[in-house]
């Protein structure tokens, strides 16, 4: 790995996805929301300011991904310790599996959704570690909703594939909200104002976020859910804790030291995967090989099948032995010399996971070297579909993240249960440094994502800004291999089809292949790197 080469090749691009700065850096999916975050740092805030901002603002700017009714999680290093910060959300109590309808109102509607856990995260974030006063941190989000922003391709086209599913829940209170006129989709540029959303946001600012538990938005939340008849009510909201504050998962890939969320969380997806890559040399994969890629292709498919047939429970899971074992080289080196040449019969060749989920990342350093990552969702594209009358967020349906066949599975679904995450957030050490966060939304595609761009820069000694554009695929444990064809040497392509893979073509940079935001404090010069995913909206900025 050679450090001057990534940091001395970085180039800051005119359009924002890349960018460089002297007192901080901040990198999210939406240009509003990123400077939503430098306007905290320039005002004195700390990395936590910043990202709560940000946070805020991305509810407002990118609600088909994220929002109040979602859940967060977090990693931080923050004065020193790094923390893994466990944002769950929960099941209702009155969420019994045998008064749903698993095939149906899990994914949509009002009893799709869970306690959402964002307010809490945010506020939680905000007064352990925050700097600035909490009405200034909530600015620049009030600001957004009240005078609006434009809209963006990516969300054009959004609301048009969901506009069905928008336009067949009896209540159309998400269409009302999120659809011109509550029935199409807006055009690109126009101006999208959130009256409501406002009105909730300066409230908030006011009273804080206990009055979205215990208060008067709680009281109207039961409200909307009793004559909806979802799940929700005052009592879940007020039983909603505080996130939990839980020890990282940490290995090193090469000489740098990884640390990412334990469960509920899947960051341990994404070490296994990268334990095994370190069983080949990093010139492996430098150069885009047809073995490179069928190797990438078994890791992930062992990996993802690993996290799916090793569900842990949160709060047992660090007594268990099993981090150990599962994470050590041993096991690593085991699963990788199974690879063969073809693709392995002995996994199971049906899907698994199916699900088109949508979330956000952001990352944010400061010059104090403290870090923070934090990756919200509302789950699906839209969530719900079904959003809080009169106060203008989605509810998220995750629901569907629960197991609904085996009692016994940690995530089944039962009242107070947490939903079964995704997300892999990460801090990465260099020197015992922080040297950079990074994260991905993407589902099942976010460790494949993340592994693929972590590659790329400590194996192939790219700087971020070129590392974000390399071409990616995904692997699914049935062998469906998703892959950027059009940006693949059609020989490669077809060595893939040979081995036995089914090919799922995606277009040139695919919104369906993850979205890389991260930010690096460089150690060779007095800079910060940051890199804004050229998937979608977002861009990188600081001061």
């Amino acid at each position: 790995m050679k450090l001057e080469r990534i940091e001395g090749g970085f180039a800051p691009t005119s359009d924002g996805k890349c960018s460089t700065s002297e007192n901080g850096m901040v990198s999210t999916a939406f240009p509003e929301a990123t400077q939503a975050g430098v306007e905290m740092l320039r005002q004195g805030g700390n990395v936590i300011d910043a990202a709560v901002a940000s946070a805020f603002a991305l509810g407002v700017c990118e609600p088909q991904a994220s929002g109040l009714g979602g859940q967060s999680m977090a990693i931080l290093h923050f004065k020193g310790n790094t923390i893994a910060l466990d944002g769950s959300s929960r099941v209702p109590s009155l969420a019994h599996i045998d008064r749903i309808d698993k095939k149906t109102q899990r994914f949509q509607g009002y009893k799709a959704t869970t306690v959402p856990s964002t307010p809490a995260v945010l506020g939680y974030l905000h007064f352990r570690y925050g700097k600035l006063e909490w009405g200034e941190v909530l600015k620049p989000a009030i600001q957004i909703a009240r005078e609006g922003y434009q809209i963006t391709q990516l969300q054009h086209d959004m609301q048009k594939r969901e506009l069905e599913k928008f336009l067949s829940l009896d209540s159309l209170s998400g269409a009302k909200y999120f659809l011109k006129e509550g029935k199409e989709p807006y055009a690109v540029g126009e101006q999208f104002i959130q009256k409501d959303l406002t009105g909730l946001l300066e409230h908030l600012a006011q009273h804080g976020v206990k009055s979205f538990y215990t208060g008067e938005i709680a009281k109207q939340i039961d409200e909307d859910m009793r004559f909806n008849e979802g799940f929700l009510r005052a009592e879940d909201l007020a039983l909603i804790p505080w996130p939990v504050e839980r020890k990282p998962i940490r290995r090193n890939y090469r000489k740098v030291k990884i640390f990412t969320s334990p469960p509920p969380g899947a960051g341990r997806t994404l070490l296994l995967v990268l334990q095994m890559m370190k069983n080949m040399p990093s010139k492996f994969f430098k150069n885009p090989t047809p073995k490179m890629f069928h190797f990438l292709a078994e890791t992930f498919r062992k990996g993802l099948l690993n996290h799916k047939e090793r569900p842990f429970d949160p709060n047992i899971y660090p007594q268990l032995p099993h981090d150990k074992k599962i994470l050590s080289l041993e096991f690593a080196r085991n699963l990788s010399s199974s690879i063969r040449d073809e693709i392995d019969p002995t996994l199971p060749l049906t899907e698994l996971f199916t699900l088109n989920n949508d979330t956000t990342h952001l990352s944010v350093m400061d010059k104090e070297g403290n870090a923070i990552g934090i990756t919200q969702s509302i789950e699906l594209v839209y969530g719900s579909k079904v959003a809080a009358r009169g106060l203008g967020f989605l509810y998220n349906n995750y629901m569907s993240s629960l197991d609904t066949k085996d009692p016994s599975h940690p995530y089944y679904l039962r009242p107070n249960a947490v939903p079964w995450s995704s997300v892999a957030p990460i801090i990465a050490f260099y020197n015992d440094r922080p040297w950079m966060v990074a994260g991905s939304p993407g589902s099942e595609r976010i460790f494949s994502a993340m592994s693929q761009f972590l590659s790329h820069v400590i194996d192939g000694d790219l700087p971020i800004s070129e590392a974000m554009l390399r071409p990616r695929m995904h692997c699914t444990v049935g062998g469906k291999l998703s892959l950027e064809e059009e940006r693949f040497d059609p020989a490669i392509v077809e060595y893939l089809k040979t081995a036995g893979y089914k090919i799922d073509s995606r277009e040139a940079y695919s919104f369906y292949l993850g979205a890389i935001h991260a930010v690096i404090n460089s150690q060779t010069n007095n800079q910060f790197q940051g890199v804004a995913e050229i998937r979608r909206d977002g861009t990188a900025a600081g001061f």
